[in-house]
């Protein structure tokens, strides 16, 4: 073979070999527009001042929820179904209403902290340039938390027309300055938000239903779901919402 053939198969594989490269399997998503805003004070802990008198959580609620979302065990293969839908944890506001947030249990590794953000209904983000503002509910409800089940907070009253997001800001809670850091990861209610590039891996929040109390939990992973470390148990924070009227 000549020089010439020699550099031209040399220049294919190359070529080919390029078009095979891995393509990433996450993205980097930064909320540099959102501006972030708190419900009031919290201690040295991040549990917040602002609470509203708890509910009460069933032992019967825990077993349910024990059962659905297993500690360590990859929800894609006990309920698939909870990943496959279409539905959104999102909350949409059909007549002013006043909503709160209760808190159920956490498993999580990393000092998260929890809020939410609203946009109108007919209009869902796209991109991370959509949120306009997170609001913080729990600063730190992962690891280390002093939140206790049923603790709940009102997070406002809300117009018809206006949907409400949820977002898990991994180690958003810095136990060095016992403050929040926001610039953190995000894993959001609405996929679309979401580092990771396969669709079916971009869900972070499930929703359950639990009929007996006419309860719908919301249970969150708090790592990206390509990290191979990653459980998929989706337990890593469960809340409920209730709204009235």
């Amino acid at each position: 073979m000549n020089y010439k053939n020699f550099a031209s198969l040399l220049f294919t594989v190359f070529v080919l070999a390029a078009c095979h490269k891995d393509k990433p399997k996450t993205r980097e998503v930064k909320f540099t527009s959102t501006t972030y805003q708190t419900l009031g004070s919290y201690d040295a802990m991040g549990k917040p001042n602002y609470l509203s008198a708890p509910d009460t959580i069933s032992p019967n609620l825990i077993s349910f929820l024990d059962s659905i979302l297993v500690e360590g065990v990859d929800l894609r293969t006990t309920h698939p179904e909870l990943l496959s839908s279409s539905a959104i944890a999102d909350i949409k506001i059909t007549q002013t209403s006043d909503v709160y947030i209760t808190f159920v249990s956490t498993s999580g590794g990393y000092t998260n902290s929890f809020g939410f953000y609203t946009y109108p209904s007919t209009q869902p983000p796209a991109t991370a340039a959509d949120i306009k503002t997170i609001t913080d509910i729990f600063p730190n409800s992962g690891r280390y938390t002093t939140l206790h089940r049923g603790d709940k907070v009102k997070i406002g009253r809300f117009d018809p027309g206006t949907s409400i997001g949820f977002v898990l800001m991994q180690k958003g809670w810095d136990t060095t300055i016992h403050n929040l850091n926001t610039d953190v990861v995000h894993f959001c209610s609405n996929d679309v938000l979401n580092p990771e590039v396969d669709p079916s891996l971009k869900k972070h929040a499930v929703l359950i239903n639990y009929p007996a109390e006419n309860k719908v939990l919301i249970g969150f992973e708090d790592l990206d779901r390509t990290n191979p470390y990653c459980d998929n148990d989706f337990n890593d924070l469960v809340v409920y919402a209730t709204i009235t009227p």
